[in-house]
């Protein structure tokens, strides 16, 4: 079930699972459940506690975490440049796959984005990662073969990948 509040908090209980809005005090625990999936790609400078700070203050209303009897076991952040919405480093512990967290996930960070006035959301998931394409297809994202993805390091980063 999902409940709005007026300043636009989201958040989805049931199942004895509560999604609520990220913070950087949940960082420890997100790094970790990120370590624990195959398949992301992160970087020691925009995945670092300052990193990430930087983004949940830009996108307050966006990021959320998944609780589970008290544990931390998925996450979910999107932000937007105003027109578009950009969905991050979806992640669910091992332990608790296919029992509907990360799709309840991205239904509350669609519904986020979509009151922020967003359309359109795009993902960037690597070719290798078969079950996030998976997911991410039986969601309804397809894959767009009239775009070529460029990317450009301004500061030289480390890659890390799980």
């Amino acid at each position: 079930m999902y409940k709005t509040t007026s300043n636009t908090n989201i958040y989805l209980a049931g199942d004895n699972m509560n999604i609520r809005k990220m913070t950087i005090d949940d960082y420890d625990d997100v790094y970790a459940l990120w370590m624990s999936c195959a398949g992301m790609g992160l970087n020691n400078l925009d995945d670092s506690r300052n990193g990430i700070d930087i983004f949940l203050k830009r996108n307050p209303d966006t990021c959320f975490v998944a609780e589970r009897d008290n544990k931390l076991v998925g996450v979910i952040m999107a932000g937007n440049d105003g027109r578009r919405g950009y969905i991050y480093h979806t992640a669910v512990h091992p332990q608790y796959r296919k029992q509907g967290v990360a799709s309840r996930l991205v239904n509350t960070v669609l519904l986020a984005l979509e009151q922020c006035g967003i359309h359109k959301v795009a993902l960037v998931v690597f070719e290798r990662n078969r079950h996030g394409n998976q997911f991410w297809e039986h969601r309804g994202f397809t894959v767009r073969g009239d775009l070529v993805y460029r990317n450009k390091e301004i500061t030289e980063m480390i890659r890390i990948d799980t």
